[in-house]
């Protein structure tokens, strides 16, 4: 029934237990006579995860509520701020570009044409060829090594683009801003998973992707400010683009120095902490870490319709803000408000993004609903949106078509939403490389498509975009009630197996896959 399996160099040095293989499980397990080691040495589990563990027997710690408040703030000051602060960053970097739109970077640059929808385009097209390589690289790589470098680098290309004449220079520098910005939504899902419950993760996610409307608030201020600068040798948009770009490398410095790249390799905690800190989410059985690609996992990503729906609601979700994010303030200045007025309109519009997105995390928290808040949150958007398809713009109408025009920012609260449904469901950490690899591929085509839709000979009304953005939330809403039923039918047929009692989160951080784990459960 046993055969021997020969240990790694990193299992060696852990002195050298005697594994047996379990057939049925098809995983490697050391025998007893190795009391430090117990049941962790897993051949799935990652070496530096079984090392961390070894100390305490395998055994799920009891932690308490007090001690767990204490552990979730000490994680926050860490990881959820940097997660923020960074989020923050990037969202206000990435949309620099629309609040320069009307500070006089087109006519400056001489951008005629879609030449400045794809600035924005561009963008996503990075995104898109870099998503696969740098998921894999921050599955390889100390994540926030990883992360400080590209947020330094990011800060640099934007300070640059103030050096920009033309629409080549233009098309240049956002093209690396993509490529250096790619790592911070899926090295932040991989973070949510790492520190957090899986109960936790929608706020968390929500958390940082509320800056998508912090930065419309904070962007707002800070153009209005720039815009009343005279007399100076830089244009406004020029000083704009340097300030953020330095702002944005010293960040990046802080970061490289601030955050830890795992439980393990936390410098800034006792043993002790850091042990708890990672048995508070072993119940996720999405594992810690694990650096080995597995193409069985590729596989069963590519086979699992879960990980196809989540994708396809990544693009139906980003496609109207990707064009709506370039346009907001040209459609805000069709519907007769002066420059200024967009500025501070921009402020309202950020508030009513942060308070729908914690909506649908709080509501999706409470009601344990994720899916179905996702739905319901997408019914505004399409409401918003016949507004636009059938009031015509004159000045009676433009209060009631701003009101419209905030219905249609739902979009946060669905993408989180739909994030915290990936994060929570996927086991495997190459069974989430490529489910993350293919959510951000199908967010960035949805982006980079998005201003495409939104023809210069259509403005100021866009009747065109507008059909697209229906059609995609009608297949946004199919999508969301079908993942729904998929798991709820698959934990129905789990708790026929092995009812809920009988769990013990015992392979937890053996790096299985949701399909493999007996003891995992999905959330929807």
């Amino acid at each position: 029934m046993a055969m021997a399996a020969q240990p790694t160099e990193n299992e060696k040095q852990l002195d050298s237990p005697t594994y047996v293989e379990d057939r049925e499980k098809a995983v490697f397990t050391p025998q007893s006579g190795d009391a430090m080691l117990n049941e962790h040495a897993h051949r799935g589990i990652d070496a530096e995860v079984a090392n961390f563990f070894a100390q305490e027997h395998g055994e799920a710690i009891v932690i308490d509520d007090a001690t767990n408040k204490r552990l979730r703030w000490m994680v926050h000051k860490r990881v959820l701020v940097v997660m923020v602060v960074t989020y923050f960053a990037q969202t206000l970097d990435k949309g620099t570009l629309n609040f320069a739109s009307i500070m006089g970077i087109i006519d400056d640059t001489g951008l005629h044409g879609q030449q400045y929808a794809w600035l924005t385009t561009c963008l996503y097209i990075a995104v898109l060829v870099w998503e696969f390589p740098t998921n894999r690289l921050i599955q390889r790589l100390p994540i926030a090594k990883y992360l400080g470098v590209n947020i330094v680098l990011w800060g640099a290309v934007l300070a640059c683009t103030a050096a920009c004449t033309n629409f080549g220079g233009l098309l240049a520098v956002r093209t690396f801003l993509g490529i250096f910005e790619t790592v911070c939504q899926p090295a932040f899902v991989f973070l949510a998973t790492m520190w957090y419950t899986r109960a936790e993760q929608p706020l968390i996610i929500g958390s940082f992707y509320s800056m998508n409307g912090f930065q419309q608030c904070v962007g707002g201020l800070l153009a209005y400010g720039i815009s009343q600068i005279e007399g100076q040798a830089l244009k406004n948009w020029q000083i704009l683009f340097t300030l953020l770009g330095c702002v944005t490398v010293v960040w990046g410095l802080f970061v490289l120095w601030w955050l830890p790249d795992s439980p393990m390799r936390a410098k800034c905690w006792s043993e002790e902490d850091k042990i708890l800190i990672a048995e508070r989410v072993r119940a996720n059985e999405t594992g810690i870490q694990n650096r080995e690609f597995k193409m069985y996992q590729v596989w069963e990503a590519l086979k699992d319709p879960l990980v196809w729906g989540v994708t396809l609601v990544s693009f139906t979700n980003g496609l109207p803000p990707g064009g709506l994010g370039a346009f907001s303030n040209i459609i805000l200045s069709a519907f007769g408000f002066t420059r200024l007025q967009t500025y501070l309109l921009a402020i309202a519009q950020g508030a009513i993004i942060m308070a729908l997105l914690f909506s649908a995390a709080w509501l999706s928290k409470r009601f344990s609903q994720r899916l179905l808040c996702g739905f319901l949150f997408t019914l505004p958007n399409i409401a918003g949106t016949i507004v636009f398809l059938t009031v015509t713009t004159r000045p009676e109408t433009k209060v009631g078509l701003l009101l419209a025009f905030y219905c249609t920012q739902g979009f946060g609260a669905v993408a989180v939403l739909n994030l915290a449904t990936m994060s929570g469901n996927i086991g495997g950490r190459t069974k989430q490389v490529i489910a993350n690899s293919l959510v951000f591929v199908a967010w960035a085509v949805g982006n980079a498509i998005g201003p495409q839709v939104f023809q210069d000979r259509e403005k100021p009304r866009y009747v065109g975009a507008f059909v697209a953005h229906i059609v995609v939330y009608s297949v946004q809403c199919v999508a969301l009630l079908a993942m729904r039923a998929l798991l709820m039918r698959r934990n129905a047929r789990r708790r026929r197996l092995q009812p809920d009692e009988t769990r013990t989160h015992k392979n937890a951080f053996d790096d299985l896959t949701d399909f493999e784990n007996p003891d995992f459960r999905y959330v929807y």
